[in-house]
């Protein structure tokens, strides 16, 4: 949808007329903005705050999709949609932790400033027609629809990537882009759950950790995130968890079984918690293990038995029978608990997926297809994944007008 009203923005400052330059939409479902409707619990988390230095860093990890995703994000940055969610008359409020929402609460909002600015920009739109293919000419594009063909001298592919495909996005566009020359990176879960075996027990679904760090590694490789996560019946979920599970997913791909630590005190050293034990220790021999753990707020009451399995140590262990053996096996199962292995991070259960068009193929600059001249990407078709927070949202916004400025430059008064 911004890509279209782009489009027809640059078309008039060049001086082109609505009936010389026409711009179709092609929408599978009764309506456009399906997964805007229901993104962030039907609130719709349009970005996020700051500056784009600040969005880039915290919002895309990989210096790779940092450096495609520079210009556009430049190019049309959080505040300029703001300033035209504004002018469509829906004010958006920032939260403490930088997210970013309508005033109101409801996504509907945003999906009907889009069909707003549509309508302003004279793009016709079509809907409840599925594209079945494209064939690329070198005078321009025939894009087959369940109802006929359409032939367009510029072409945008914005048709997400395989997440929440209930909307629509079934990776329709990945086959596309590979009709037309391109690359596919195979697409992958991300920001998605993790499922364990053995699944947690009953009494733990539901329960959260704060502010602990969540570890995964394997192929030679590791990563850390700290954050709140969630025990789920079936395994983790939550910020920390989402964030990691594109990077838990690819050393699954890759035929190895990552294995996932936590760290339930992260401000505390391993020398400070021995120093603590030892304090609490000469308080009394007397006093039982497990009330030393209730000490940590990280430490729910429903883990405790469980860390105290993991270090070998029985529920009604005192102080006094605990030896440094125990104290040391005790101190790595709380900087290192381990949840269980994974069985499973699942693709449809994704808020967005990774993978798609390879950004080596595409110019950042324009968002043009550097294999097929007049041929455009945006949004998640492309293969980059942001962060929890409005990221991925932001980013197609921003690759979205970019390529439609791109393609309504390229059209001659």
């Amino acid at each position: 949808m911004f890509a279209a009203v782009a489009a027809r923005f640059r078309a008039r400052e060049q001086g082109v007329t609505d009936r010389d330059f026409q711009i179709l939409l092609i929408e599978r479902n009764r309506r456009p903005g399906a997964k805007i409707s229901i993104s962030g619990g039907g609130k719709c988390n349009v970005t996020h705050d700051g500056d784009v230095r600040e969005l880039m860093a915290k919002g895309f990890l990989r210096a790779s999709e940092q450096r495609f995703l520079r210009h556009a994000l430049y190019n049309f940055s959080n505040t300029d949609l703001r300033d035209l969610l504004c002018r469509c008359g829906v004010d958006t409020v920032v939260r403490e932790d930088g997210h970013v929402f309508p005033s109101s609460g409801s996504a509907d909002d945003i999906v009907r400033a889009c069909l707003q600015l549509l309508n302003e920009a004279g793009v016709r739109v079509v809907t409840q027609r599925r594209v079945i293919g494209i064939v690329c000419r070198k005078s321009g594009f025939a894009v087959q629809t369940s109802s006929g063909t359409s032939v367009a001298p510029r072409l945008i592919i914005a048709t997400g990537g395989v997440s929440y495909p209930h909307t629509g996005s079934t990776g329709d566009g990945l086959d596309f882009a590979r009709a037309c020359g391109h690359s596919i990176v195979p697409p992958s879960p991300a920001l998605a759950p993790v499922f364990l075996e053995p699944a947690p027990r009953s009494e733990l679904a539901g329960v959260s950790l704060r502010d602990v760090v969540l570890g995964v590694s394997g192929e030679g490789e590791s990563h850390v995130f700290r954050g709140d996560l969630l025990f789920t019946h079936k395994g983790l979920s939550g910020p920390a968890v989402f964030s990691l599970s594109r990077d838990i997913a690819d050393i699954m791909r890759r035929g190895s079984r990552p294995h996932v630590s936590i760290d339930l005190l992260p401000d505390c050293s391993v020398q400070e918690l021995e120093a603590h034990m030892l304090r609490y220790a000469s308080g009394g021999g007397g006093r039982y293990v497990r009330t030393f753990l209730r000490e940590y707020r990280t430490v729910p009451a429903a883990l405790i038995g469980r860390i105290l399995r993991q270090a070998g140590i029985g529920t009604e262990e005192k102080w006094g029978n605990l030896g440094k053996k125990a104290r040391r096996s005790l101190q790595e199962a709380l900087k290192n608990y381990c949840p269980g292995r994974v069985q499973a991070v699942p693709l449809d259960a994704g808020e967005v997926s990774a993978g798609g068009v390879s950004l080596d193929e595409v110019n950042a600059k324009t968002m043009e297809s550097r294999r097929c001249c007049r041929l455009f990407f945006c949004g998640e078709v492309l293969d980059y994944c942001g962060e929890v927070g409005g990221f991925n949202l932001q980013a197609a916004w921003s690759t979205g007008w970019l390529a439609g400025q791109s393609a309504g430059s390229s059209v001659s008064a």
